[in-house]
């Protein structure tokens, strides 16, 4: 997956923004101001994505490509290298359940406008 992708994939979840907080190459993106993926913008060597912590350690034991968050939280997040063993679909698939644990801790008044957006994003990500 490209930079380009990515960050189309990301932007088109619901209230998600790209922004630039820690610097100009560190793109991150947050959905109601709270950050669910952080990427270089230059070289795109990483994607960090936040996880449950049981199943963050069965991605980095299943993928060689997946270590614990890089300056993150590391039971919370986990750093998938783009070295090309991860597939674009499984890319997408993480993003989406990382963007889902942030969205499940925001407060109701902003939950429940997404969650009809997620279970609609759920059934397109399920198509061939």
């Amino acid at each position: 997956m490209t930079l380009g992708a990515f960050h189309d994939f990301c932007t088109a979840l619901p209230h998600t923004t790209a922004e630039f907080p820690f610097g100009p190459t560190a793109m991150v993106f947050k959905v109601c101001g709270k950050m669910f993926a952080l990427a270089d913008a230059e070289q795109f060597e990483s994607v960090n994505l936040k996880c449950l912590p049981d199943v963050a350690l069965e991605l980095r034991a299943q993928y060689p490509s997946v270590l614990p968050g890089y300056h993150m939280n590391k039971q919370q997040w986990n750093t998938v290298l783009m070295d090309g063993s991860i597939s674009a679909k499984l890319l997408r698939e993480w993003t989406l359940t990382s963007y889902k644990l942030v969205v499940n801790k925001l407060p109701l008044r902003d939950k429940i406008p997404l969650i009809a957006a997620m279970d609609a994003l759920e059934k397109e990500q399920e198509k061939p």
